[in-house]
């Protein structure tokens, strides 16, 4: 089930949880915190099992017509199981309903880091296209790709 969080304290209790379970991808301390801070402002969904979060995902509004998928996070053993997939579902019918023409996702460039090349796959396969490579937006050890899609 996929509710949406609306108290700031739940939606860093949620992402905190999910990302601190996850080193592979948010391993980096201070982009985790920074993450989990960001989502109490944030349209924020969950993805419920028994009770509990088994995934989150966090929408950023960058424009009027543009938000970006901020973050997203499922627990590893719930991966490959449309956990991901239900969780964009909700959230891009709540951004279309919000008026939204477009969204956008930064991930780790195809290539570089076997865990991300996943995640390119996974953006891909929800019908995010490649629009450009920022080589040294984070760092030059992770060159940032940027996806978009029109809602």
């Amino acid at each position: 089930m996929i509710v949406e969080l609306k108290n700031p304290d739940e939606k860093r209790r949620v992402v905190r949880a999910i990302l601190e379970a996850l080193p592979d991808w948010f391993g980096i301390a201070e982009s985790r915190e920074q993450y989990i801070a960001e989502s109490a402002g944030q349209p924020c969904f969950a993805a419920m099992e028994a009770g509990e979060p088994v995934g989150f995902l966090c929408l950023k509004p960058t424009g009027d017509a543009t938000l970006e998928l901020a973050v997203m996070g499922v627990l590893k053993e719930h991966h490959r199981h449309g956990v991901g997939r239900a969780l964009f579902a909700v959230a891009r019918n709540w951004a279309r309903d919000a008026g939204y023409a477009f969204m956008q996702v930064k991930t780790v460039k195809m290539g570089v880091y076997e865990d991300y090349d996943r995640t390119n796959l996974f953006y891909r396969s929800l019908g995010f296209r490649e629009f450009e490579v920022f080589p040294l937006l984070w760092d030059e050890a992770n060159p940032c790709q940027i996806y978009v899609m029109a809602l």
